[in-house]
Parts: C-alpha cells; sequence; structure tokens
C-alpha cells in the first residue's frame, strides 16, 4: 500500500484504491489547525482553483496556519507540512521508492511494481537507475553532440535576436530522452515530432487537468488525452519489441529489456521516463539559462569554472564532478524556480509532527515550494545565488529535500547532466544576456515552468 501511495497531489486518480474518509464535523483534520472544507462532495477543491495552484494555495494555507496544517481533498482530511524541520521528522529515510515515479504511474493508471513489497520495489528502482547511468555513459557523445548542434545555431544568431528558450531547450530535450532512451529511430524527426504532439497532450492534462479536475469535465478533452496516450504507449510497445533483437544495447529500454520485467512493465518504465525526462531536463535547462542571462556576476564565476577544469576541451562524464560551482548553479536554479514543488506520501501508521497526531492514511503534503522559499531556511531566498550552496546546512536541507543525493528522482539527475553539458558549451562559447523589460511568471504544476516563452539575447566570447 505505501508503494501506491506515494504520489503528487492529484485528487481524482490517488482516491482509487485508498480509504475513503467519511464527512466529519470537526473543523480540522484531528486536530490540526486548517481549513474546514468548503463544499462537502469537493472540499476545498474550489479555493485550491481560487488561488491558481496547488503551490499558490499550500503557500497561503502554511502562511495562515503555520508550518503543520490542514485541508481537504473531497471527504479526505489532508495534512501539509511547510518547513524543513516538520519534514525532517516525518520523511523515512530508508523509503525504496521515488516519489515523482511513482506519482506518474498512479497519474497513468499503472500498478506494475506498486505492490510487490519493499524487496521488489528497491530492485526495480536499482534496474531503471542502471538503466539511465548505462544509457549516459554509452551515449555521452551523442548529449554532447545535440548540445552543440543547438549552440552552433546560437552563434549565427545575430546579437539583438531574441531567442525563445521553451521552444529550444524543449526540443533539446526531446531529441535528447527520446534518443537516449528508444534509440536511434528518434533521429528522424517525424518520430519526435509525433512523440512530441503525444507528450504535449499527456502532459498537460496530467499537469493541470488532473490537480483541478477539469478534465473529468470535458469529454473531449479526455477523449484527446485518452487517444494519445494509447498512441504512446503503441509506439513505445513497438520500440522494444524492435530492440529486442539488437545487439548492441546502448539505450534505456535495452537495460529494461535484459531484466527480467514484462513487456507491460518496460513499457510502463520508458513511459515515466520520457514523460519526466523530457519536462524536467527541459524546464532545468530552460531556468538555468534564464538566471544565468539575469545574473551576469555568476555567468562570468561559471565561465571562470568552466576554463579551470576543462580548459578547451568538451566537457567529459568524468570531469562533471569536479564543476562545483556549476552544481551549486543547478541546485540554486531548482531552489529559485521551485522545479517540482509538491510531493505526498500516504502515512502508513500513525505518526507525530510537533505536538500532532497523524492517523494511519492520512494523505501528507510534501509543501516543497513553500520550504524552497522559506526565509527561515534559507537567507535572502528569492535572490538567486549559487554560493548559498557552499553552506553545509544548505546542502544538507536540499537532500533531505529530494533534490541530491541518493533521494534524488533518477530523472532529475539525468536533467543535470544534459544541463551541465549546456551550460559547459554555451557559456564557453557565449554571453547570454537577458531582453530588456521582459517579465518572467513561473506556472506551478507538478514541474513549473515559465507562463509564457523566455527569451534571451546572445553574445560571441572574445
Amino acid at each position: 500500500m505505501l508503494d501506491f501511495a506515494i504520489f503528487a497531489v492529484t485528487f481524482v486518480i490517488i482516491l482509487v484504491g485508498a480509504v475513503l474518509y467519511l464527512y466529519p464535523s470537526s473543523r480540522s483534520a484531528s486536530g490540526i489547525p486548517g481549513l474546514n472544507p468548503t463544499e462537502e462532495k469537493d472540499g476545498n477543491l474550489q479555493d485550491i482553483a481560487n488561488q491558481g495552484s496547488l503551490h499558490e494555495f499550500l503557500a497561503r494555507l502554511h502562511g495562515q496556519f503555520g508550518p503543520v496544517a490542514s485541508f481537504w481533498f473531497g471527504r479526505r482530511p489532508v495534512v501539509s507540512l511547510g518547513s524543513v524541520e516538520q519534514l525532517r521528522q516525518h520523511i523515512n529515510p530508508n523509503r525504496t521508492t521515488d516519489s515523482f515515479e511513482t506519482m506518474l504511474k498512479s497519474l497513468l493508471g499503472y500498478q506494475s511494481g506498486m505492490g510487490g513489497g519493499a524487496t521488489e520495489a528497491l530492485m526495480r528502482k536499482r534496474l531503471y537507475e542502471n538503466a539511465i547511468n548505462n544509457t549516459l555513459e554509452k551515449n555521452f557523445p551523442l548529449l554532447l553532440k545535440l548540445v552543440e548542434e543547438l549552440v552552433g545555431k546560437w552563434q549565427s544568431f545575430p546579437e539583438d535576436q531574441h531567442t525563445p528558450l521553451c521552444a529550444h531547450l524543449l526540443g533539446l530535450a526531446m531529441k535528447a530522452v527520446t534518443q537516449l532512451a528508444l534509440g536511434d529511430r528518434f533521429q528522424k524527426d517525424s518520430e519526435v515530432i509525433r512523440f512530441r504532439k503525444n507528450h504535449e497532450a499527456i502532459w498537460s492534462e496530467i499537469g493541470k487537468g488532473y490537480l483541478d479536475g477539469s478534465m473529468d469535465k470535458s469529454s473531449s478533452r479526455k477523449g484527446h488525452y485518452e487517444r494519445a496516450l494509447t498512441e504512446m504507449e503503441t509506439v513505445l510497445m513497438s520500440v522494444a519489441e524492435q530492440r529486442k533483437g539488437q545487439r548492441n544495447h546502448t539505450a534505456f529500454v535495452d537495460t529494461l529489456l535484459q531484466s527480467n520485467l514484462s513487456d507491460r512493465q518496460v513499457m510502463e518504465d520508458s513511459m515515466v521516463f520520457t514523460l519526466a525526462g523530457c519536462v524536467i531536463t527541459a524546464n532545468l535547462c530552460i531556468w538555468a539559462v534564464h538566471f544565468l542571462s539575469s545574473s551576469e556576476d555568476v555567468q562570468e564565476k561559471l565561465h571562470q569554472e568552466l576554463e579551470d577544469v576543462l580548459g578547451s576541451d568538451p566537457v567529459s562524464l568524468d570531469k562533471i564532478p569536479q564543476l562545483r560551482y556549476c552544481q551549486q548553479v543547478l541546485n540554486e536554479t531548482v531552489r529559485t524556480a521551485k522545479l517540482t514543488p509538491i510531493a505526498a506520501r500516504l502515512q502508513e501508521n500513525e505518526g507525530k509532527v510537533d505536538r500532532h497526531i497523524i492517523p494511519k492514511e492520512t494523505l501528507v503534503i510534501y509543501a516543497l515550494g513553500v520550504v524552497l522559499e522559506d526565509a527561515d531556511t534559507w537567507s535572502r531566498p528569492y535572490k538567486f545565488d549559487p554560493d548559498r550552496f557552499m553552506e553545509d546546512s544548505a546542502r544538507k536541507s536540499f537532500s533531505l529535500l529530494g533534490f541530491s543525493g541518493n533521494q534524488a528522482c533518477p530523472e532529475l539527475r539525468f536533467a543535470y547532466t544534459v544541463a551541465t553539458v549546456l551550460l559547459s558549451t554555451v557559456v564557453r562559447k557565449l554571453k547570454l544576456c537577458k531582453v530588456k523589460g521582459q517579465v518572467v511568471e513561473a506556472r506551478s504544476e507538478l514541474v513549473s515552468t515559465p507562463k509564457d516563452d523566455t527569451w534571451i539575447t546572445v553574445a560571441r566570447r572574445s
């Protein structure tokens, strides 16, 4: 049950298979301060919708009620934790599943690997991570080639030309993830375009439609989503079948095929990695380049590190661990952008945070976006400052939240590698410049993205 119940908050799908609570008369869940349900059927759904996103709702909730607060998903009481100290008390450091993977599987209706116990979960997690590590090692030259093609394109632009980051870097992420995960079939632009069309149809509903319940109210939207999901599953099954006879095992899917997973399990793991990998990679790169274009001092400090460590050589996997300031830049990008603002788990047994008792099978939200801008944890939290990660306390808090170390989701580790290759290539060749007067606002869903495309200009380094 625990493996199935670690997921981000999606009140439509996550209630399937979970224990539904009757509508109680108490003013808050288990005596924890918080909101009353505004409607018997929907709980605080309308309050969430009014705030624009679950992150904005949680920010207001914790501002009003403190670091431990409650509200309602339908008839179900929910507890949200909004500070590092409360999360430290609650998080089980021995958990073996990745919350982002399990969340996506629950959203997609996938259940394989979710009920086999801790041993099976650990084996699946190791296999999944090994598949990502293997594909990075065997395809690093391909990744470097894809990045160099994009940077070469930017180099050819006039210095006053506005470059759309979202369009370009989502394209890079799509090419990198599909070719590294699924093989040379996706060297064809037609295959990438088809993949991107279905990916966008699926992700737009997972990111928004499930969170506000709006997809179930539109038969046309639901039909579009289901057709895209079916077509994507068919493509992934076809790729796996084609690669079963391959001798050259270079792609993510090849490692899965060499295991004892069923065809269905291979397809599901491929779906999770390609869906999450594309979105997390693209937006980590988008936000990193955006923040660098607005922070000349940070950009020049990163340039100096790249010159010192790499010289004129291209980046390599063995050199990446030496790029410590680049790691700090990416950590601060994740923090400032609140890249993945929500996580959650079901309370397996009765627990306690501070003086509050959390009953068994209560849904507990980790309000990561709230914690990442908490002034008690981060000095000047709204300032982009990679130097904060020189401090051990900042690194420990970041790791506790699941953004680094062993608890980081595999898709984020993949994204860090792609982003490091991108920054190490572009910053040594070009200066990234912000567009004057541009205001960039974030849309906080399962992954934080700019509301509109974000623009920069580039200038050649002398």
